[in-house]
């Protein structure tokens, strides 16, 4: 049997950031364009959401702190405080912020290392559909402590996230390089090298798109969202080969997280951001992928003392 696809979430404008939440089986997401963090129960088929005043960019749990969050908003890292239910987000506080020569710059993908360190990076602003300022993005570090690392520098859009500690390594994706980086990666003291390794080149396999959010798997393949290419792709880091493509019936796939009771569920966020063309139903959807005959390790929660 093949992987099956369902939409488990309605439509929202940029859907993105999606982070599985294992003790409470539960799947939080953010909604760029609509300043909102969501939460979505698959048990109950509960979706709740709450505004915030900016644009938002990931939600990840504070590890030993019940509903709270670090929250990327505009060039911020702050922290929230969410029961989860529809509204009643309260911002608590400023942990950092970053790229203050770049007024109009944003967060975009972040997540917690193998331990707990925030690995969070930024882009250019999108000056008209779909043209953006290059070369404005960093890729920071956020210690426990609150102490910031810049890691990387002249980014275009900074993407797709995560680690295979048993091979030391660190996985990232520059967008228009339309490629995946590896970097070495050294969980103890939570350094990347300085010269990473192009793994995988999309004009090698005539792919169209970007990649953008990105997860991996127990086998070390990674599952990559494929932004304007209407898919999610299965791809061995190791060899640079392609192992799957599989469709999603949305041409703005943004990324990809295992869930579910045994980490086996592929959640896919999506976007319809129109830029000269609608996107239209189900554009804009979190998606389930299940049948995949693979599983996931578990999204992990932030330190922040």
């Amino acid at each position: 049997m093949g992987p099956t696809l369902r939409q488990v979430v309605e439509p929202v404008t940029l859907g993105e950031g999606p982070h599985w939440d294992a003790e409470e089986q539960a799947l939080y997401f953010i909604s760029t364009n609509d300043y909102t963090i969501n939460k979505y129960v698959p048990a109950s088929g509960k979706h709740t959401t709450s505004k915030l005043d900016g644009r938002t960019t990931f939600i990840i749990p504070i590890e030993g702190k019940r509903c709270h969050f670090v929250v990327g908003l505009e060039r911020k890292v702050v922290e929230v405080r969410w029961a989860g239910e529809d509204g009643g987000a309260s911002l608590l506080r400023t942990i950092v912020e970053v790229d203050q020569e770049y007024p109009d710059n944003r967060f975009n993908d972040a997540k917690a290392d193998p331990r707990g360190r925030l690995f969070a990076g930024t882009m250019g602003a999108e000056y008209e559909p779909g043209k953006f300022h290059l070369k404005r993005g960093s890729l920071y570090r956020i210690d426990p402590d609150g102490k910031v690392h810049k890691l990387e520098d002249n980014i275009d859009i900074s993407n797709g996230m995560c680690w295979d500690v048993g091979r030391a390594a660190f996985y990232f994706a520059d967008s228009f390089e339309y490629a995946i980086r590896r970097y070495d990666y050294n969980v103890h003291t939570g350094d990347i090298s300085a010269n990473p390794k192009i793994i995988f080149k999309y004009k090698d396999h005539r792919l169209e798109g970007i990649p953008d959010g990105m997860t991996i798997d127990t086998d070390g393949n990674l599952w990559v969202a494929n932004f304007d290419g209407h898919r999610v792709l299965k791809i061995d880091p190791r060899t640079g080969s392609l192992l799957e493509k599989i469709r999603i019936p949305a041409l703005q796939v943004t990324s990809v997280t295992f869930g579910g009771p045994a980490l086996e569920d592929l959640y896919v966020t999506s976007a319809c951001v129109n830029r000269g063309v609608e996107q239209t139903p189900p554009a804009g959807s979190t998606f389930v992928l299940t049948n995949l005959g693979v599983k996931g390790y578990p999204n992990l929660s932030v330190k922040m003392n």
